[in-house]
């Protein structure tokens, strides 16, 4: 038997364990479930001031769940996700101050305003 060398590297940059989830990206892209989900939505929070759409929320709650990502408070590792980020065409934020994706905060209070009747997503 020959003797193979195995080296370990660390410095792969930003990667996923989610790879997985392109499939739901191509899926979605058939379908359409994120855009037509997020028609069924108003947005009446004001355009200035807004870094992730309601789009990219909801895609984002769906993307995260599908891989077993229930609990909110994984996105925060999660709204930095590449691929995360690849299947919602967000890979970098508008502002420096934002992650390309949101986090539990901002996902929960969409959770929280849809279901309770209050007029900021509808």
């Amino acid at each position: 038997m020959g003797r193979r060398r195995v080296v370990a590297a660390f410095d792969g940059g930003a990667v996923s364990s989610d790879a997985g989830a392109l499939l739901l990206g191509k899926a979605d892209d058939a379908i359409g479930l994120i855009d037509r989900l997020s028609a069924c939505f108003e947005d009446r929070r004001r355009a200035e001031l807004i870094e992730h759409s309601v789009r990219t929320l909801l895609g984002q709650r769906v993307f995260g769940l599908a891989p077993g990502y229930e609990d909110l408070n994984d996105h925060e590792q999660l709204r930095h996700d590449p691929v995360m980020g690849a299947l919602l065409g967000k890979l970098e934020a508008r502002r420096a101050d934002c992650a390309p994706l949101a986090g539990k905060s901002t996902l929960n209070r969409l959770e929280l305003h849809a279901a309770s009747g209050v007029d900021r997503y509808h």
